[in-house]
């Protein structure tokens, strides 16, 4: 396969295509030919490469997504954005995203925009109920959402799992609700439709199964929710969108308000807030799962009205990596 490689000497930046492949079990790889130093010489260089062009073709998305994702970063990178302690450099990638998300996914044609959100929708409720122990395939996901098929022995619990998380996401895509306490009753309530009748804020002490922290004992649920607003109201103008939503979604997990569901639901508000801030909703996928509990747990060292960086950092930075890796995979 072939891919662009980029070459950071100093302050000048080179462009080079780079062929891999897998020998006696190991990855070589090489630079094949040198395609300048702006993203401009890259784009004609490509198109003079007879010797490539097979190669080329076949490697168009990945190519096509460092294209555009490097063209947005420079834009990016020419804004006078505020730093961020907790974004650091990550900033110029998710303000790449929002940039590309808001000049060009936007204005797509509506049958384009529905096709790319539902491409979207099959692989976030996937991952969202997967983590929770969900079992249906990414490809029995995608026929049961979009086909109408339904997986074969698997329960209802996990198909209505799915099916509700696409038509909440939808009504966050479609409403743009702020949050408040009716918006997260509401949410976790339409989650939950047909799998667990146990609806608004519990009055029962919770276990949290395989995890080491302590929920907020069942009476002071409400007043630690209140809390939480309360703070993320103080905050939403004052943080970052990414880092706003971040943190509200771990002191949200932190308390566990509800029953059952609490994932499934903090995610879901994790992207309400991005949403409403006019920045792409992202994927926490199932397969780095481990990686993003032990981020969770490490936060937990924070207290509630805290955002101490050394706790904060890596779930921060683990965000802002899904964020990028969805919104090229998916929304380009």
């Amino acid at each position: 396969m072939v891919y662009i490689y980029k070459k950071t000497t100093g302050n000048k930046v080179y462009y080079y295509l780079r062929a891999s492949e897998r020998k006696n079990g190991k990855v070589l790889a090489k630079d094949i030919a040198y395609l300048g130093s702006s993203l401009e010489e890259v784009k004609k260089a490509l198109n003079n490469l007879p010797k490539y062009t097979e190669q080329i073709r076949k490697a168009y998305k990945t190519i096509n997504n460092f294209l555009e994702s490097n063209h947005y970063l420079e834009k990016a990178q020419k804004l006078k954005l505020k730093k961020d302690a907790f974004l650091g450099e990550k900033i110029y990638e998710i303000e790449a995203c929002k940039l590309h998300y808001n000049s060009e996914f936007n204005h797509n044609q509506e049958l384009t925009k529905q096709e790319i959100i539902k491409n979207f929708i099959i692989e976030f409720a996937y991952n969202t109920a997967s983590i929770e122990g969900n079992t249906i395939k990414l490809n029995e996901a995608r026929n049961l959402l979009q086909d109408g098929i339904t997986p074969k022995n698997k329960t209802l619990r996990e198909i209505y799992d799915l099916q509700n998380t696409e038509k909440v996401f939808l009504t966050l895509l479609e409403n743009k609700k702020e949050i408040n306490h009716e918006f997260i009753v509401s949410t976790h309530s339409q989650l939950m439709k047909n799998i667990d009748m146990r609806t608004g804020y519990r009055r029962q002490d919770v276990r949290v199964i395989k995890s080491n922290f302590d929920a907020t004992p069942a009476p002071y649920v409400k007043t630690d929710m209140d809390l939480l607003l309360q703070w993320y109201n103080k905050n939403k103008k004052v943080l970052h969108p990414l880092v706003l939503a971040t943190a509200f979604h771990h002191k949200f997990e932190k308390i566990h308000p509800f029953m059952d569901g609490n994932g499934r639901t903090g995610r879901m508000l994790l992207n309400n807030i991005l949403i409403i801030h006019n920045y792409p909703p992202l994927i926490i996928h199932t397969r780095i799962r481990k990686e993003y509990l032990n981020a969770l747990r490490k936060a937990d060292h924070s207290k509630p009205h805290e955002l101490k960086k050394e706790n904060y950092e890596l779930l921060i930075q683990f965000n802002a990596e899904e964020m990028t890796k969805t919104y090229w995979n998916i929304f380009l």
